[in-house]
């Protein structure tokens, strides 16, 4: 089919999904979507976001392909743990509460997944309530301080949590972290919040246009310009007590390895900058190793058309396609596939990572083939103080964004950030 090479270069490079060796492919699943989406959500049991048991039990019960039937156990799952963290606050048990809130919001996040398929659909906002809610329940409860927050953006604001190592004030380094393309500031806690204040670090996770709560309650999309979102952040908590104001790092992950470079290119109160995985452009990796001439394709109407018409076709029968495209049309406020494409020539590095003067951490994963050797092009153009890290099968973190293997992902970027910071 004309357009089909296209298509699966544009679903590869941007986000949690499609993987391609062998052990992924028969993790649980038939079904690669919902294999690595299983992966994913057991991945954070080491964090308090999963337990093993659980996640087993549930996906066994998943009718594989069928998105009902993964929203069905999932949200059963996150309902059943959620009332057992009830009763353990009933009965003051309020560790044990803390814990399957944590689960449950997780649990939640993961049942919501697939119902991007349809973007209208009610369940999304009423599940992402609930696992924002379970969160908030967790937090609310004894334990290192996770303080809701509001940053002033434009006529709005960005959400975040702000992850204390304790309340004495004293001053640490601070990450700010943000992820990609459908990750949650609440599933970042997961992914390095948790880590952070483990290991001495204050941590605020927050969501910019087209992420979580910022998509979902205020309508705003996907932006470019991804300085214009951290800088406020920066501003906001600079001058706390407990910042060290020489020692702010910003972390990016999936399509955030494009944001987070974007915005140091700019925003050079940051200390250091994590990019996982890297990302140089996004129209690059969705044109590269291309027969056609997608460029006139895309400028051309009537070529346009027809490019839409297939790739709806297609959708018809394929899973990922069609929650790719109708989550991506939304999030990014395309009308068509088509304009979505035109849309990512606008997601690229060129003409400011000159700019970019902090030591940068760039990471890849072995069988990641969803950036298409980004990672290597980023590292490649910086003039920066830099490394480039490959993680490995053999260490079992070659998956996109190290999925499944998140310690060992995090004991690379802590070791790099101990020694660039002076820790």
């Amino acid at each position: 089919m004309k357009y089909f090479k296209t298509v699966l270069i544009l679903i590869s490079c941007l986000f949690y999904l499609i993987p391609t060796n062998v052990w992924t492919l028969n993790f649980i699943f038939e079904s690669q979507p919902f294999s690595f989406q299983a992966l994913r959500a057991i991945g954070y049991c080491f964090s308090g976001g999963a337990d093993v048991g659980e996640c087993l039990y549930t996906c066994y019960q998943i009718k594989d392909g069928d998105t009902e039937s993964w929203y069905d156990q999932w949200y059963s799952t996150a309902n059943r743990v959620l009332a057992m963290g009830d009763h353990y606050m009933e009965t003051m048990n309020v560790e044990n509460a803390r814990e399957c809130y944590f689960r449950a919001s997780q649990y939640f996040r993961t049942a919501e997944f697939y119902l991007h398929s349809n973007p209208q659909d009610p369940r999304i906002m009423e599940t992402w309530f609930e696992s924002k809610d379970a969160f908030l329940l967790a937090a609310s409860l004894p334990g290192h301080p996770i303080i809701p927050m509001k940053i002033p953006f434009e006529d709005s604001y960005l959400p975040g949590y702000l992850c204390l190592v304790d309340e004495s004030a004293a001053k640490r380094p601070m990450i700010i972290a943000h992820s990609g393309f459908d990750g949650t500031k609440e599933e970042l806690y997961f992914s390095i919040g948790n880590y952070a204040v483990n290991r001495g670090y204050n941590c605020l996770l927050f969501e910019g246009p087209g992420q979580g709560e910022v998509i979902r309650e205020q309508n705003i999309h996907f932006r470019p310009d991804w300085e214009t979102v951290v800088t406020p952040v920066v501003d906001y908590i600079i001058d706390r007590p407990y910042v060290d104001r020489d020692k702010i790092v910003l972390i990016g992950y999936s399509m955030g390895g494009y944001f987070a470079p974007r915005a140091v290119a700019y925003e050079h109160r940051i200390a250091a900058c994590v990019a996982n995985g890297g990302l140089y452009s996004m129209y690059a990796v969705a044109t590269s190793d291309n027969e056609d001439n997608i460029d006139q394709i895309l400028d051309d109407p009537e070529a346009s058309q027809q490019y839409d018409q297939t790739i709806y076709s297609m959708m018809e029968n394929d899973l990922f396609l069609e929650w790719f495209f109708t989550n991506g049309m939304w999030a990014f406020h395309a009308d068509s596939p088509s304009e979505l494409m035109r849309m990512l020539r606008s997601y690229t590095l060129e003409g400011c990572v000159g700019n970019i003067s902090c030591p940068m951490l760039i990471l890849d994963s072995e069988n990641d083939d969803q950036n298409m050797g980004q990672a290597k092009v980023l590292y490649d153009s910086l003039k920066c103080p830099k490394e480039y890290v490959l993680f490995t099968e053999l260490e079992g973190a070659d998956e996109h964004c190290q999925m499944g293997a998140v310690l060992v992902s995090n004991e690379k970027i802590f070791s790099w950030l101990n020694e660039v910071l002076n820790q």
